[in-house]
Protein backbone atom coordinates (compact mmCIF):
# COMPACT_ATOMS: atom_id res chain seq x y z
CA UNK A 1 0.00 0.00 0.00
CA UNK A 2 2.65 2.18 0.82
CA UNK A 3 4.95 1.79 -2.53
CA UNK A 4 1.53 1.92 -4.18
CA UNK A 5 0.79 5.31 -2.67
CA UNK A 6 4.58 6.39 -3.73
CA UNK A 7 4.21 5.57 -7.05
CA UNK A 8 0.89 7.52 -7.07
CA UNK A 9 2.59 10.37 -5.85
CA UNK A 10 5.56 10.63 -8.21
CA UNK A 11 3.28 9.66 -11.19
CA UNK A 12 0.69 12.20 -10.30
CA UNK A 13 2.44 14.91 -12.42
CA UNK A 14 3.14 13.65 -15.36
CA UNK A 15 -0.96 11.96 -14.89
CA UNK A 16 -1.53 15.63 -15.22
CA UNK A 17 0.17 16.38 -17.70
CA UNK A 18 -1.24 13.81 -19.75
CA UNK A 19 -4.75 14.33 -19.17
CA UNK A 20 -4.23 18.12 -20.19
CA UNK A 21 -2.95 17.28 -23.45
CA UNK A 22 -5.55 15.12 -24.14
CA UNK A 23 -8.15 17.78 -22.88
CA UNK A 24 -6.75 20.59 -25.00
CA UNK A 25 -8.21 18.82 -28.13
CA UNK A 26 -11.54 19.62 -27.19
CA UNK A 27 -11.24 23.32 -27.88
CA UNK A 28 -8.61 22.42 -30.05
CA UNK A 29 -5.99 24.35 -28.34
CA UNK A 30 -2.23 24.37 -28.33
CA UNK A 31 -0.80 25.01 -24.80
CA UNK A 32 0.52 22.12 -23.71
CA UNK A 33 3.27 20.94 -26.66
CA UNK A 34 5.65 18.43 -24.37
CA UNK A 35 6.77 17.19 -21.47
CA UNK A 36 9.29 20.59 -20.25
CA UNK A 37 7.05 22.94 -21.92
CA UNK A 38 3.83 21.48 -20.00
CA UNK A 39 6.02 21.20 -16.57
CA UNK A 40 6.68 25.04 -17.03
CA UNK A 41 3.33 26.03 -18.18
CA UNK A 42 1.17 24.35 -15.03
CA UNK A 43 4.00 25.95 -12.93
CA UNK A 44 3.84 29.05 -13.97
CA UNK A 45 -0.18 29.14 -14.17
CA UNK A 46 -0.63 27.32 -11.38
CA UNK A 47 2.53 26.91 -9.17
CA UNK A 48 3.88 23.55 -7.76
CA UNK A 49 0.17 22.12 -6.64
CA UNK A 50 -0.99 22.32 -10.17
CA UNK A 51 0.91 19.29 -10.61
CA UNK A 52 -1.10 17.34 -8.07
CA UNK A 53 -4.52 18.79 -8.82
CA UNK A 54 -6.78 15.76 -8.37
CA UNK A 55 -4.36 14.00 -6.24
CA UNK A 56 -6.29 12.75 -3.48
CA UNK A 57 -9.21 11.03 -4.84
CA UNK A 58 -6.64 9.15 -6.86
CA UNK A 59 -5.09 8.25 -3.91
CA UNK A 60 -8.21 7.27 -1.82
CA UNK A 61 -9.20 5.39 -5.16
CA UNK A 62 -5.73 3.62 -5.21
CA UNK A 63 -5.66 2.52 -2.02
CA UNK A 64 -9.40 1.03 -1.46
CA UNK A 65 -8.82 -0.65 -4.83
CA UNK A 66 -5.65 -2.03 -3.66
CA UNK A 67 -7.60 -3.18 -0.49
CA UNK A 68 -11.22 -4.67 -2.17
CA UNK A 69 -8.66 -6.60 -4.35
CA UNK A 70 -6.34 -8.10 -1.95
CA UNK A 71 -9.31 -8.79 0.74
CA UNK A 72 -12.00 -10.15 -1.97
CA UNK A 73 -8.90 -12.51 -3.60
CA UNK A 74 -7.81 -13.72 -0.14
CA UNK A 75 -11.91 -14.94 1.12
CA UNK A 76 -12.03 -16.62 -2.43
CA UNK A 77 -8.81 -18.46 -2.45
CA UNK A 78 -9.02 -19.20 1.32
CA UNK A 79 -12.65 -20.04 1.48
CA UNK A 80 -14.14 -20.95 -2.13
CA UNK A 81 -11.23 -22.68 -3.76
CA UNK A 82 -10.94 -26.47 -2.99
CA UNK A 83 -6.93 -26.92 -2.80
CA UNK A 84 -7.36 -30.42 -3.62
CA UNK A 85 -8.02 -29.91 -7.35
CA UNK A 86 -5.45 -29.62 -9.63
CA UNK A 87 -5.36 -26.11 -10.97
CA UNK A 88 -5.42 -24.66 -7.76
CA UNK A 89 -2.83 -22.20 -9.07
CA UNK A 90 -4.26 -21.08 -12.16
CA UNK A 91 -7.87 -20.98 -10.44
CA UNK A 92 -5.87 -18.62 -7.57
CA UNK A 93 -4.36 -16.52 -10.37
CA UNK A 94 -7.67 -15.82 -12.13
CA UNK A 95 -9.35 -14.93 -9.13
CA UNK A 96 -6.79 -11.88 -8.40
CA UNK A 97 -7.57 -10.71 -12.07
CA UNK A 98 -11.54 -10.83 -11.34
CA UNK A 99 -11.21 -9.25 -8.03
CA UNK A 100 -9.19 -6.75 -9.59
CA UNK A 101 -11.62 -5.55 -12.07
CA UNK A 102 -14.57 -5.87 -9.66
CA UNK A 103 -12.48 -3.25 -7.52
CA UNK A 104 -11.70 -1.43 -9.97
CA UNK A 105 -15.22 -0.78 -10.87
CA UNK A 106 -16.32 -0.10 -7.74
CA UNK A 107 -13.57 2.76 -7.70
CA UNK A 108 -14.40 4.00 -10.70
CA UNK A 109 -15.85 7.26 -9.08
CA UNK A 110 -12.54 8.58 -7.70
CA UNK A 111 -11.08 7.95 -10.97
CA UNK A 112 -13.48 10.25 -12.32
CA UNK A 113 -12.95 12.93 -10.22
CA UNK A 114 -9.78 12.74 -10.32
CA UNK A 115 -9.24 13.05 -13.53
CA UNK A 116 -11.76 16.51 -13.90
CA UNK A 117 -10.06 17.79 -11.40
CA UNK A 118 -6.58 17.22 -12.88
CA UNK A 119 -8.55 19.82 -15.98
CA UNK A 120 -10.72 21.66 -13.43
CA UNK A 121 -10.49 25.38 -14.29
CA UNK A 122 -6.57 24.92 -16.08
CA UNK A 123 -7.63 27.51 -18.63
CA UNK A 124 -8.49 24.74 -21.39
CA UNK A 125 -11.79 24.90 -22.99
CA UNK A 126 -12.29 20.95 -21.71
CA UNK A 127 -11.97 21.95 -18.28
CA UNK A 128 -14.40 25.23 -18.39
CA UNK A 129 -18.10 25.57 -19.13
CA UNK A 130 -20.19 24.50 -21.22
CA UNK A 131 -17.53 21.34 -20.83
CA UNK A 132 -17.54 20.97 -17.52
CA UNK A 133 -17.99 22.79 -14.39
CA UNK A 134 -15.57 24.77 -12.32
CA UNK A 135 -15.17 23.18 -8.62
CA UNK A 136 -13.52 24.65 -5.56
CA UNK A 137 -12.65 21.38 -4.62
CA UNK A 138 -12.82 17.41 -5.35
CA UNK A 139 -15.57 17.20 -2.66
CA UNK A 140 -17.54 19.37 -4.47
CA UNK A 141 -17.03 17.65 -7.51
CA UNK A 142 -17.74 14.46 -6.48
CA UNK A 143 -21.08 15.74 -4.66
CA UNK A 144 -22.20 17.81 -8.46
CA UNK A 145 -21.22 14.57 -9.82
CA UNK A 146 -23.45 12.50 -7.40
CA UNK A 147 -26.64 14.39 -7.24
CA UNK A 148 -26.59 14.65 -11.11
CA UNK A 149 -26.19 10.54 -11.56
CA UNK A 150 -23.07 10.72 -13.44
CA UNK A 151 -20.35 8.59 -11.10
CA UNK A 152 -20.02 6.46 -13.47
CA UNK A 153 -20.01 8.58 -16.72
CA UNK A 154 -17.23 7.26 -19.05
CA UNK A 155 -16.54 3.81 -17.32
CA UNK A 156 -17.30 1.99 -20.54
CA UNK A 157 -16.08 1.94 -24.06
CA UNK A 158 -18.59 0.25 -25.76
CA UNK A 159 -22.22 1.12 -24.04
CA UNK A 160 -22.88 4.59 -23.58
CA UNK A 161 -25.11 5.84 -21.78
CA UNK A 162 -27.53 9.08 -21.59
CA UNK A 163 -27.50 10.21 -17.97
CA UNK A 164 -31.03 9.66 -16.37
CA UNK A 165 -33.57 12.32 -17.26
CA UNK A 166 -31.18 14.55 -19.22
CA UNK A 167 -31.63 15.73 -23.25
CA UNK A 168 -28.33 17.20 -25.07
CA UNK A 169 -27.95 20.29 -26.10
CA UNK A 170 -26.24 20.09 -29.41
CA UNK A 171 -26.15 24.18 -29.94
CA UNK A 172 -24.89 24.39 -25.93
CA UNK A 173 -22.85 21.18 -25.65
CA UNK A 174 -24.52 20.15 -22.99
CA UNK A 175 -26.76 18.10 -21.21
CA UNK A 176 -29.54 19.28 -19.69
Amino acid sequence: MIARSCATIVTHPFHVITLRCMVQFIGREAKYSGVFDSILTIYREDGILGFFAGLIPRLLGDVLSLWICNMLAHFINTYAIDDSTSHTGEIKNCSQAVTGFFASMLTYPFVLVSNLMAVNNCGLAGGLPPYAAVYPNWLHCWGHLSREGNMSRGNSLFFRKLPAGKMYAIEQKRFF
